[in-house]
């Protein structure tokens, strides 16, 4: 058995940050749910440019749409494409989602980072996206911004199932967590089912301390006064910011709001780790995970990080430990002028902005594949 098997035991769900036409048809994902214990697959913007707007994998299921819709928008021929994938990786992970009882098994499809200011139209598009794709084991992905927190709170509603991306703050995934609980709280006061309406909170680790330690390092070269405290809390923040956002999750799942949601068959809305590809070589390339595992959490993780995790990685429970030095990190963080808040902040705008240009180069890539004549 190798660690990600353990992962299970410990209460945590791995997951795959990653799909690809060719991936699917390879039997790719099969052998990670027979062999890993593998529950479930994120997609996004990067993740599809990267599939489709390279090589020739999807060709042939382009050229068949096109003969069947020749007069076809750009974004109608991507979006035939990426539910293919997603019904293909949903039908994989159909056991898994029937074993558990609808509490794992899902694979997640993003609305396009154009609207993630745009509450109306998120809401509409997530309704179209969970229409086209058919599949009770999919969720769709809105991101955690301002506008999005309505969003989600309205396709929870629908009874359409949520993964909340791109949150980097405990004020941001506060707001998400809210805004689950008022779905499903609207949906009892209709009198609607709620026990198989499922949500995850995708909170991002590494990016959140590449920000800061390069302000530290900065401040470090330039001769620093606080040169020795500096240093204890780099490589720190992410985790310890992560930390206490479990800590507050796990106070929110003692409260009487989400007890009177839980005694109607309400499901939590895991945390669920995201970015946890190590982007600082001197760190162990497992960091993200090592340090995070817990109950009622998810790990999304890139194939590397899945190797190296499995190779050489710690199953252990770790993510209630050391909480009291989590918030001296974050303390010591804001005493130094680290601007936490500032960094989150403009970490979620990047985010949009480079999910953003991910779609337009693969829009542009597919609109490069002419339509075939017949």
């Amino acid at each position: 058995m190798s660690a990600l098997n353990e992962l299970e035991g410990l209460g945590q769900a791995v997951w795959l940050d990653f799909v690809d036409r060719k991936f699917l048809e390879a039997g790719g994902l099969k052998k990670l749910v027979e062999e890993d214990g593998l529950t479930g697959v994120t997609s996004n913007p990067s993740i599809f440019e990267k599939a489709m707007g390279h090589g020739d994998a999807y060709d042939a299921s382009l050229a068949d749409y096109d003969k069947a819709h020749p007069e076809a928008a750009t974004l109608d021929r991507y979006e035939s494409l990426a539910v293919q994938d997603i019904k293909a990786a949903a039908e994989t992970l159909a056991p898994v989602y029937e074993k558990l009882d609808g509490k794992d098994g899902y694979v997640s499809l993003e609305v396009s980072p154009y609207i993630a200011d745009d509450t109306d139209a998120a809401i509409a598009e997530a309704a179209k996206l969970w229409k086209m794709v058919d599949r009770t084991n999919v969720m769709i992905k809105i991101p955690g911004t301002l506008a999005g927190a309505p969003a989600i709170a309205a396709t929870i509603r629908a009874g359409i199932n949520v993964n909340v991306t791109l949150l980097f703050s405990l004020d941001a995934y506060k707001r998400v967590a809210d805004a689950y609980a008022m779905g499903l709280e609207e949906r009892v006061k209709a009198g609607e089912p709620i026990d198989r309406i499922a949500s995850v909170a995708s909170f991002f680790v590494s990016r959140i301390d590449g920000k800061i330690d390069d302000v530290i390092d900065k401040r470090l070269k330039d001769g620093d006064a606080e040169a020795d405290a500096l240093r204890a809390v780099r490589g720190k923040v992410a985790i310890a910011n992560a930390k206490l956002a479990y800590a507050w999750y796990q106070d929110f799942m003692a409260s009487d709001r989400w007890q009177a949601l839980a005694a109607k068959g309400a499901q939590p809305q895991r945390l669920l780790w995201a970015s946890t590809a190590v982007k600082n070589p001197d760190y162990p390339d497992t960091l993200y995970i090592d340090q995070l595992i817990g109950p009622d959490t998810v790990n999304t993780m890139p194939p590397k990080t899945m190797d190296a995790f499995r190779d050489h990685g710690t199953a252990a429970s770790t993510l209630t430990q050391g909480v009291d030095d989590a918030r001296h990190v974050l303390a010591e963080a804001e005493r130094l002028g680290l601007d936490l808040g500032g960094v989150t902040g403009a970490l979620v705008e990047e985010g949009v902005a480079s999910f953003a240009k991910a779609f337009d180069d693969l829009l542009g890539s597919i609109a490069a594949k002419q339509p075939a004549t017949a």
